[in-house]
């Protein structure tokens, strides 16, 4: 069985980092697994973790009244889930459910700020990491909203 040293270095966000700022990050972290189905986390809810998808697939779902959930997005094995728990007021904007079982690493958010707070160099290199999944996810979103709203090409 992996340690979490080497589980933590294996996800692709956080590939290039130090050894040693990646020992701290797998000090925050532990293994976790959802059954399909279940809710890794609620819109709304305190957002104290964040995962690294190890396999299954994860739905990223916003509340529609008077509909069924709107999935917004479908996170895969390698995908970084949750950035709520970096900027407050740290409350989920998303509901998260797993579509497939699911297995992940959890990443204490409150534990991995503190870290951040008392090593400004993991804090810069872990912004820049999720900076890019952000910028990312919304480019992607961007994309699916072109199409969804049938915009053209001018010509």
């Amino acid at each position: 069985m992996k340690e979490m040293e080497e589980l933590v270095a294996e996800v692709p966000v956080l590939s290039g980092l130090a050894q040693a700022h990646l020992d701290l990050i797998a000090g925050c972290a532990q293994n976790t697994r959802f059954d399909a189905g279940t809710y890794l986390f609620r819109e709304g809810d305190p957002a104290d973790r964040f995962y690294a998808v190890r396999q299954g697939a994860v739905a990223l779902e916003i509340h529609v009244p008077a509909r069924e959930a709107v999935v917004v997005e479908t996170l895969h094995t390698g995908d970084l889930l949750g950035w709520s728990w970096l900027f407050p007021p740290f409350r989920w904007s998303f509901d998260a459910r797993a579509l497939e079982p699911v297995g992940a690493i959890a990443f204490d958010g409150a534990c991995l700020r503190g870290k951040c707070e008392t090593d400004p160099e993991l804090g810069y290199a872990l912004m820049q990491r999720i900076a890019q999944v952000i910028i990312e996810r919304l480019q992607a979103t961007r994309m699916r909203l072109l199409d969804v709203y049938g915009v053209e090409a001018a010509t």
